[in-house]
């Protein structure tokens, strides 16, 4: 792991569309059975503007962010032995139907002890207008090669 790609940004990345029906389908696989997540009907009922997103459906987007992280070789994250460690999230705003999301990635911190490097970074999801709707925190724990 190269501990020099601290500070790198990646991005910003091409808008991610946020539609009703992946919002369903992610509400689906994470059984988040709210109403809200499915009926733009319920959804307004809430104050939402549209069908909501469940609050970790921003996993989605900003993974597809830190695959640039993943895949520059100049890190050098050997993806064959990463293990998700921790994701954390702060929102902004609720995410819904027809949000164009921006992503940049940040990597925050890279140490390695007893044969794993921990790769944190930071990814800042912001809509159409460039305003912050959210933050999130992943670590990657990367074993190193016998």
């Amino acid at each position: 792991m190269n501990t020099e790609a601290v500070g790198r940004a990646y991005g910003p990345h091409e808008p991610y569309e946020v539609t009703r029906v992946k919002i369903r389908e992610f509400a689906d696989a994470v059984d988040a059975y709210s109403f809200a997540h499915r009926s733009e009907e319920a959804a307004r009922a809430e104050g939402y503007a549209d069908v909501v997103a469940p609050t970790t459906f921003a996993v989605v987007i900003a993974q597809q962010a830190e695959f640039h992280v993943v895949t520059d070789p100049e890190v050098g994250v050997d993806f064959s032995r990463v293990v998700h460690a921790d994701e954390r999230f702060t929102h902004h705003r609720p995410i819904v139907a027809g949000d164009l999301i921006t992503t940049t990635v940040h990597v925050d911190a890279i140490s390695q002890r007893g044969g794993i490097s921990m790769v944190t970074t930071r990814t800042e999801l912001v809509d159409a207008d460039g305003a912050p709707v959210s933050t999130v925190r992943s670590t990657l724990a990367v074993r190193e090669e016998a």
